[in-house]
């Protein structure tokens, strides 16, 4: 077990947990807070929503995360909120007084993950001089599940809560700096090496990251935990070993550079969707419209771009999107680094090039020229807060009316993300026509044979496949214009 040093609700918090204790079990079980509800334990409900408030982060501010599958050594040198701390001196906040004004409350059992997720909201707004904005709002909801159906009330609470007066109360805004003796420090990294030894090492440079990983091969990455936690909670697994990489300074960064001759970027695998949210808005816009379709909020504010990647699922939303982009990845160990195409990392279904000892600690993204055209496709049961069922990525630029640089990328329809290199053969250095793209079709349905499973059968993926493919043909016919209902075009 490991100590962990961290505020709630503005007051010190000493807790000693073990490596696979989650936030919602150290606050339900461990302290007796037990406002934070347990509802799916797998992050898509939000009934365990709470905000986070990390203290060296310059930018401050509250992330709303699942606390069913956040690590409880996490915490460390943080400031956790719960629904407990929101009312002060017998007062309200804001969130709260909306939902009893709008009658946003029913069975009750949500409205704690609700009132957080618009806590977080509330504060964010405070800081900005525009409106809240619809696309915003059901951003900031997404991932709060109402079983009694009650939206129309919350939504008018968090429409109204910024006209409701509110004074910040006094450990609003405190931090483990002010709050001596806490330690504002990560977790020291442990010196045994048995293999078998509970472990959560918190490092804080790639270096000691590395280093901990040779010296520890079978302990599990976590980052934000979106995806391992459900091992846990779902599957019953021990998570006896882990190693954190959410403190690993050469991890979060963003930085424009030339790799190979072309300008882009190399981010960080530790850097969150959120966190991605500006460049991609700026520089990627389908990439960015994809993001709002990838998770909830809560699952934006946690997971990462490496953790996607390493993860090798087939069905993941940001590798196909990679690979049309040709973005390569930089793979680290404790004797040096390498970098490879993305496209050569994954070997078959959950297998990739990553050795033992290694960790992807970056990935380069390159700039689009103004001639290149992305466009992002994805299918899934649900419009939001989904896993895809197909996703198709299409990266190509027209020269004199023919089709250049095609890169074609497809999650869901192989074992591992999988570029389609027939069908952009098909496509490279032609005119875009009914014939040209029937050719590339067909060239596509020879390429692919997708498994059927409980988010699609094999045909209707086929079919799905073929009808992106399809919808590009008639995006290029019909330039400058989508051809099908914003609602249902992403």
């Amino acid at each position: 077990m490991a100590t962990i040093e961290f505020l709630l609700n503005g007051t010190p918090k000493q807790c000693n947990v073990t490596p696979d204790t989650s936030i919602l079990t150290l606050l339900r079980d461990l302290l007796g807070t037990t406002g934070t509800k347990e509802g799916c334990a797998s992050g898509d409900c939000g009934a365990c929503t709470v905000a986070i408030n990390n203290s060296s982060d310059p930018q401050g501010g509250f992330l709303s995360v699942n606390a069913c599958i956040t690590p409880a050594h996490q915490l460390h040198g943080q400031h956790l909120v719960t629904v407990e701390g929101l009312a002060t001196e017998g007062k309200l906040h804001p969130a709260q007084q909306a939902m009893i004004e709008c009658h946003g409350s029913q069975c009750g059992f949500c409205t704690p993950g609700i009132v957080m997720s618009l806590f977080t909201l509330h504060t964010t707004q405070q800081q900005r001089s525009a409106p809240l904005t619809p696309a915003r709002l059901e951003a900031a909801l997404g991932g709060n599940l109402c079983r009694c159906t009650g939206y129309r009330p919350i939504r008018d609470a968090a429409l109204s809560m910024q006209n409701i007066q509110w004074q910040p109360p006094q450990w609003f805004n405190a931090t483990l700096t002010n709050c001596a003796p806490l330690a504002t420090a990560s977790l020291a990294i442990p010196e045994s090496t048995a293999s078998d030894a509970p472990l959560f090492a918190q490092p804080t440079t790639l270096v000691e990251l590395t280093n901990m990983r040779s010296r520890y091969p079978n302990a599990r990455l976590v980052a934000g935990a979106t995806d391992l936690w459900l091992e846990s909670t779902q599957r019953l697994t021990a998570l006896n070993q882990l190693i954190d990489v959410s403190r690993v300074i050469e991890m979060g960064q963003i930085e424009s550079a030339s790799f190979q001759e072309q300008p882009g970027w190399w981010v960080g695998s530790g850097v969150t969707y959120s966190q991605l949210e500006p460049l991609f808005d700026s520089h990627f816009p389908a990439f960015a419209h994809l993001l709002h379709r990838l998770g909830s909020q809560q699952v934006r504010n946690r997971g990462t771009i490496g953790g996607n990647i390493a993860n090798a699922s087939p069905i993941g939303d940001t590798p196909p999107v990679l690979l049309a982009l040709d973005a390569w990845l930089e793979l680290a160990s404790d004797t040096g680094v390498r970098q490879i195409p993305l496209s050569a990392f994954f070997i078959d279904y959950k297998k990739t090039d990553l050795a033992n000892d290694e960790v992807i600690s970056r990935i380069f993204i390159p700039q689009l020229s103004d001639t290149v055209s992305l466009r992002v496709w994805k299918l899934s049961k649900r419009r939001e807060d989904d896993i895809s069922a197909v996703l198709g990525a299409f990266c190509y630029r027209l020269e004199n009316g023919v089709m250049r640089d095609v890169r074609i990328a497809f999650g869901g329809m192989a074992a591992t993300p999988k570029r389609a290199y027939g069908t952009e053969a098909a496509l490279e250095g032609i005119s875009p026509s009914r014939a040209s793209f029937q050719a590339a079709q067909q060239a596509l349905a020879d390429e692919f044979s997708p498994m059927s499973d409980v988010r699609g059968s094999q045909h209707y993926r086929q079919q799905v496949a073929l009808n992106l493919l399809e919808r590009l043909y008639l995006t290029l016919s019909v330039p400058n214009q989508e051809v099908m209902l914003h609602a249902y075009a992403h």
